[in-house]
């Protein structure tokens, strides 16, 4: 088992396997820009995290989790997701402010404190963005979703989740209504000025592709798309 981890490695942890390191490999170049770091920094990270019985990795070649440094990134997510909702339901922060906070306290809270927060708030299944918490046993809800500046004219979908790590991106969406749970419909899309028409909660908005990067969703019911 390896050694109790310090806020570096968590944070590493977390970012392999966001990158997808719980199923395949990650390569150290996409890690630093996730991070953004230098890559030497990264290959260097990578020697200590293999060392240490996290991951799996060769230089030269991509890492991935082993079974423990999976078991901890899902640690880490549970609780950044958590106190994400934590702040939002309790506190009323705005959904914007939350994912920076979340990273400070993630790695502050206590066992202890986490599943307190998680009994308070009822064992809930998603943050504030719409992602998927880790069960207290390490479970996550694996999901098929769609990026929604890839569909095209005609699809419904029902926005499920939303990248939050830019404030002004999430107030911006906030305003027009494009919230987890919110049926979009693509009415045109134009792509010499890669230009989106889409109807949210009855709204017609445009917005380009670069205005829907972040958010992935479902094919709406074929009840809610007929209608």
């Amino acid at each position: 088992m390896p050694d109790q981890p310090t806020t570096a490695v968590q944070d590493y942890l977390k970012a392999i396997h966001r990158l997808g390191g719980g199923e395949g490999v990650v390569y150290p170049n996409d890690i630093a820009k996730l991070l953004e770091v230098k890559a030497p920094s990264v290959t260097g990270m990578l020697k200590r995290l293999s060392d240490a019985g996290w991951i799996e990795y060769e230089s030269g070649e991509g890492a991935k989790l082993t079974a423990s440094g999976l078991a901890e990134a899902l640690r880490v997510i549970r609780r950044h997701r958590l106190v994400e909702l934590f702040l939002t339901q309790v506190l009323k922060l705005d959904w914007s402010e939350v994912d920076a906070e979340a990273e400070a306290l993630e790695h502050a809270i206590s066992p202890r404190l986490e599943q307190a927060i998680a009994d308070y708030l009822n064992e809930p299944l998603e943050d504030p963005h719409g992602h998927p918490i880790p069960s207290r046993t390490g479970v996550l809800k694996a999901r098929n979703l769609k990026r929604l500046s890839e569909c095209r004219a005609g699809e419904t979908v029902v926005v499920r989740e939303a990248q939050d790590d830019n404030p002004d991106r999430l107030r911006h969406w906030r305003a027009q209504g494009l919230t987890p749970g919110a049926r979009v419909r693509v009415l045109a899309y134009q792509e010499l000025d890669d230009l989106f028409e889409v109807e949210v909660d009855g709204n017609l908005i445009r917005l380009g592709s670069e205005g829907l990067a972040g958010l992935r969703g479902e094919p709406a019911p074929a009840s809610d798309s007929a209608s």
